[in-house]
């Protein structure tokens, strides 16, 4: 007879309580862990799917990450005739606010080096890449946008080719992918308050129409990096070193971007999430000691009577730690069919990796062997004789 199993089954009511109560304090820590890799595999998405192995940002800069970066349009041809670089293509990033069907929406405008990047590093769901150099997008299917529509950005229309599902930023706002032409315009577009304003300080006569379409900042500050390919074999060392020679450029690795958006950038809100998942499991410990504690109080007279029966401490010790064990395993069982079934519907990713699942389901071990203990120290204190009071 399993003294655990008939116990749970004496108070079966508390013990699903307590599992499910359980279960939504692990999922809330699933979670927690899930939101963060979420986070970084949305901040990471480009840097890891857009194939460069560097990345040329301004001068004593790191972006386009981590902080602003602004450079020559031109820079690609400078960066193209350095020994050792096979191919490069321009790249600029930016969120813009725009309205559809009468509703506002938001996206991070990202364009692509048309005609060398069509868009092929990353899948579609429906239509196509961009097959022409202006007035194409294609838009993450979280922005609301449906194949074939048609947005203003600026002073232009654009049609909607494809949709793609899952690129978003670090923020959450969907990616929209033009030609870097139309994006470079897109960003330059200033109302014709900003222009006259922009006349009169550099005492230009106000009196002139208003072109809404000219940038008062050099369309050569538009871009954001040149994105490099390099050669088979090529020395990394002396590609950086040619470049950053010239002074107003800084040259970043791809492991360099991604140590300063995940070190950098998004050290703060990881370990905010660690500390919140820290405390949800800090509440599990506590939950599960005060259910075996009481489960252990109550049943001080049967584990007297077991001792004169001549019951082992290590007999009462199997049956405590089976309920705490029990406790742990529905709890996480439950814990992963809510998150399985509740996260999908999050505005934003979830990403459950099976080894952050493997380390909580270790730390929930741990933590039932160590919150267990409190009710195997009142047991073991019982003696035989209490039977008889």
């Amino acid at each position: 007879m399993n003294l655990a199993i008939k116990d749970i089954r004496f108070s079966l009511a508390r013990f699903a309580l307590t599992a499910l109560g359980i279960g939504f304090l692990l999922m809330g820590a699933i979670g927690a862990i899930g939101l963060y890799r979420g986070i970084v595999a949305d901040a990471l998405l480009v840097i890891d799917r857009i194939g460069a192995d560097l990345w040329v940002v301004q001068g004593e800069r790191v972006g386009p990450f981590a902080e602003g970066s602004s450079i020559s349009a031109t820079m690609d041809r400078r960066v193209e005739g350095v020994p050792g670089v096979a191919e490069v293509r321009r790249f600029v990033q930016f969120s813009q606010q725009f309205a559809y069907a009468g509703k506002p929406r938001r996206a991070t405008i990202t364009g692509l080096d048309y005609p060398k990047d069509r868009g092929g590093w990353f899948a579609l769901t429906a239509g196509r890449h961009l097959d022409a150099a202006h007035f194409e997008a294609v838009a993450d299917v979280s922005i609301g946008l449906p194949l074939g529509a048609k947005v203003r950005l600026a002073k232009d229309d654009y049609t909607i080719v494809g949709l793609t599902r899952g690129l978003v930023d670090s923020a959450g706002d969907g990616l929209m992918f033009v030609s870097i032409n139309d994006a470079m315009a897109i960003a330059s577009r200033r109302p014709s308050e900003q222009v006259l304003l922009a006349r009169e300080a550099n005492g230009t006569a106000a009196s002139q129409p208003a072109d809404t379409g000219q940038s008062s900042v050099s369309q050569d500050s538009k871009i954001a990096a040149v994105l490099v390919s390099l050669q088979p074999g090529a020395d990394v060392a002396q590609v950086k070193a040619a470049v950053m020679h010239w002074g107003d450029a800084n040259v970043i690795s791809r492991a360099e971007q991604r140590d300063l958006l995940l070190n950098q950038r998004l050290w703060r809100l990881r370990i905010q999430i660690l500390a919140f998942a820290s405390v949800l499991l800090l509440v599990t410990a506590i939950v599960i000691s005060l259910i075996l504690y009481t489960m252990t109080m109550e049943k001080l007279h049967q584990i007297a009577l077991m001792k004169l029966l001549g019951a082992a401490n290590a007999r009462i010790v199997s049956m405590i730690l089976q309920q705490a064990a029990l406790i742990g395993l529905f709890g996480f069982v439950l814990a992963l069919l809510l998150s399985n079934t509740v996260f999908p519907w999050f505005p934003r990713r979830i990403v459950m990796l099976p080894r952050d699942l493997a380390l909580l389901f270790a730390i929930l071990c741990g933590i039932c062997v160590v919150a267990s203990w409190f009710g195997i120290s009142r047991a073991l204190k019982v003696r035989a004789q209490e039977v008889l009071s």
